[in-house]
């Protein structure tokens, strides 16, 4: 069976009824992404089943990688609270969107200066990587048109220190010609109790402003987060799953990838929400803890 290819048959197993088969579809799954926020936790407490799945994945062999489009940490910080939360992590278990976009410049196209909506930890990601992240203009009145000199790239990100002076000079600077990057574009992020802006608002105001499109999306579901992600878990797509509980984000990702997918029903997505997808995920699944009963036990 082809999981995540286009056209593919996608199946829908609900593994916590009392109708699971007694020999379950097992897909020769050597590797997983894990989204972060919604996923494997919320706030500072790690979701149900989350440590026990994972803790049984890692016993059986499965490589683990877990992948934030929050440019809010550095990598270190979340494999400390991972660690915290009972699932041990390195910050090479980890990648961000800032990670991503930062390694991907750097490579690419080093000579850009770069002004950044964004907070303190992207600017350090980004400079850590050898790029020139520009200061605000703030000789220049926020109340009036800006003249962003030098700015070659505006890089959109979840910020919430957003205020008018950082919304008026990239407006400018995109209107100039400047190119138009983002870390994410989520619309929300969730929180304890419900969720806050994220960078999709921002990026839809600047497009709608100036006409313009981004150029270019690190984070999920961009091919590339998914390119660095399969790098650095040595595996081919088909032979990883992805796990996530955002249906245009995570799922989305896995399917363009080539990927199996999974979606857990522990953050933004329900049931119903699935069965309006004309491609829905492979698997459904009510907890993490439910992943290693829809994989092969090839080390037992």
């Amino acid at each position: 069976m082809g999981y995540g290819r286009s056209g593919a048959r996608p199946l829908i197993i609900q593994l916590n009824t009392s109708t699971l088969p007694s020999n379950p579809v097992t897909p020769a799954i050597d590797g997983f992404i894990f989204d972060l926020d919604g996923t494997v936790y919320l706030g500072e407490a790690a979701l149900p089943g989350a440590v026990e799945g994972i803790t049984e994945l890692r016993r059986r062999g499965k490589r683990i990688l877990f992948v934030s489009n929050k440019p809010l940490e550095p990598r270190a910080a979340y494999a400390r609270k991972l660690s915290r939360l009972g699932i041990p992590a390195a910050p090479e278990d980890v990648i961000t969107s800032a990670f991503v976009l930062g390694y991907h410049l750097a490579r690419t196209e080093p000579h850009l200066n770069l002004y950044v909506i964004g907070e303190q930890n992207l600017l350090d990601e980004l400079r850590g990587h050898g790029l020139k992240v520009m200061n605000e203009f703030s000789e220049q009145s926020a109340l009036e048109v800006i003249e962003p000199r030098g700015v070659d790239a505006v890089v959109v990100a979840f910020d919430r220190t957003l205020d008018y002076r950082k919304l008026n000079t990239a407006y400018q600077a995109l209107r100039q010609g400047a190119r138009f990057f983002a870390t994410n574009a989520d619309k929300a992020c969730p929180m304890p109790g419900g969720a806050i802006p994220d960078a999709g608002g921002t990026i839809a105001a600047l497009e709608h402003m100036t006409g313009r499109k981004l150029d270019l999306l690190a984070g999920k579901p961009s091919m590339l987060i998914t390119q660095v992600a399969l790098q650095r878990l040595e595996l081919p797509a088909e032979r990883v799953m992805m796990v996530g509980d955002r249906l245009e984000t995570d799922i989305y990702m896995g399917q363009q990838a080539g990927m199996a997918t999974a979606v857990t029903l522990t953050g933004v997505s329900r049931r119903e929400d699935v069965a309006r997808l004309a491609a829905p995920p492979d698997f459904v699944i009510e907890t993490l803890a439910e992943l290693p009963r829809i994989v092969s036990h090839d080390l037992d």
